[in-house]
């Protein structure tokens, strides 16, 4: 039975609801400006919200799911009241609505409605002149508005004061970082609840001129006011930067560091690519020992700088630029980069291979190093024939001699080489080169023979 009563009561609670979601209400009297139904949030109370141009000799009628008189009861922040009602059949009208009050409006059983109705003639939009106060020209526009629109207030049914926002809107266009590599003009739309608060943006990254619209009201009633003269126009001082870095290998070949490299191997070839912003007049990139860089090597006056890092260090770089006055700047990312000390071969005694197969899936032989600044190799075969030679690290050997594979058997090296740090290499050894079995396991087998 108590299941039975909970079921029957959340029934009714959803039958009421949608009996108060068929209510309505409209305006007798307003004409050539329809009044605006505004949905406020639910933590309000109110279900609806009206925006009426002008409440002089405006009606408000009521129509709900149920039939009979309605009681009405008007509010705002501090009172409530019982404004006269007129019965016409299930439509309830108030013959003058009284602007800028809330009503609560019960009939019968049906859940009561709750509104709020706004006259707009009590907070008028007019706009006159506006201009722009460069307090501070590198991180904030202030604007300076000759013109009213005012806060328009309203009421929870609790009584709590909240304010429509009027959604005033600034226009014009700034300087966007595109898909980290180019700067393109973009359309900003700044919005306000009112004039009555600070108008401030920050500062943007070109000259561009700047319209003051609004409000939402006006919009969409189709009057707008509008402050768009040609010379409304800012000419911007702020800054901005756009920065890349690019690793270059030894073909040209280019990749973007992504902040920060560790255990590079020297030489490490960079390609700084800084994109200012129009009123960038000075720039440098900048290469430091210290994060902070107090400790600067290297300055470079340009936008676009090729630099080689040869020497076992950590690196901070970063690309600065300021505008004609130097009152503005602005920093790019700092990018971080370690250059690892030299190093030829494997392990503590720097062992470099000594066996490999020709055609198998790693069947080149070639040494292990890192920051190496000079290389040479030379592979020659048990009589002391040069079958091999090479000056790049990265390079290796891939057992042929004259384009032909070399019979299997021992082959000697001997490998030079000067470190970003100085060290000086020299190396001896010998190279096993077996034979390989295409297919079956992939097994190496040594066999004797050589040049």
């Amino acid at each position: 039975m108590r299941t039975m009563n909970k079921r029957l009561i959340s029934l009714m609670a959803a039958a009421l609801a949608l009996l108060s979601a068929g209510a309505q209400v409209t305006f007798p009297g307003a004409v050539g400006h329809a009044p605006i139904e505004l949905t406020p949030d639910a933590n309000t109370g109110l279900n609806k919200i009206y925006v009426i141009y002008d409440t002089q000799g405006v009606g408000m009628s009521y129509s709900g799911p149920m039939t009979g008189p309605a009681t009405w009861t008007c509010f705002d922040q501090t009172n409530w009241g019982h404004p006269d009602t007129v019965l016409v059949g299930n439509l309830t009208t108030l013959d003058q609505v009284i602007p800028n009050k809330g009503y609560k409006i019960e009939v019968g059983s049906e859940s009561p409605f709750y509104c709020w109705v706004v006259n707009y003639a009590d907070f008028p939009m007019e706009l006159f002149d506006i201009g722009y106060v460069e307090d501070n020209p590198c991180t904030m526009l202030r604007f300076m508005v000759d013109g009213t629109a005012p806060k328009i207030p309203y009421s929870t049914i609790t009584g709590n004061t909240r304010y429509l926002d009027r959604e005033i809107k600034l226009s014009y266009n700034t300087l966007q970082w595109e898909n980290d590599s180019i700067w393109e003009e973009k359309p900003v739309v700044e919005t306000f609840e009112s004039l009555e608060q600070e108008i401030a943006i920050e500062p943007p990254l070109c000259n561009t001129a700047y319209t003051l619209t609004g409000d939402r009201f006006l919009e969409q009633w189709g009057i707008p006011e509008r402050l768009n003269d040609p010379d409304y126009y800012i000419k911007t001082q702020a800054v901005g930067c756009g920065s890349n870095v690019y690793l270059v290998d030894n073909h040209g070949n280019k990749k973007k560091l992504e902040g920060s490299l560790n255990g590079g191997s020297a030489p490490v070839h960079l390609l700084l690519v800084g994109s200012p912003t129009d009123a960038v007049v000075y720039r440098k990139w900048e290469i430091a020992t210290d994060a902070d860089f107090e400790e600067v090597i290297l300055q470079y006056n340009q936008d676009e700088v090729d630099y080689t890092l040869n020497d076992a260090n950590t690196y901070y770089i970063r690309y600065m630029v300021a505008n004609a006055a130097g009152s503005c700047e602005a920093y790019s990312d700092t990018y971080q980069i370690n250059v690892s000390e030299s190093q030829l071969g494997i392990g503590p005694r720097g062992d470099l291979p000594n066996v490999f197969a020709p055609g198998s899936t790693e069947g080149v032989w070639k040494v292990s190093y890192k920051s190496l600044v000079e290389f040479h190799c030379w592979i020659f075969n048990r009589w002391g024939t040069l079958v091999f030679e090479f000056t790049d690290p990265d390079l290796g050997w891939d057992g042929t001699y004259h384009g032909k594979q070399v019979d299997t058997g021992v082959y000697y090296y001997v490998v030079t080489a000067t470190g970003s740090d100085g060290v000086k290499y020299k190396k001896r050894g010998d190279i096993t080169v077996l034979h390989y079995k295409r297919g079956g396991t992939g097994t190496t087998n040594p066999e004797t023979g050589g040049l």
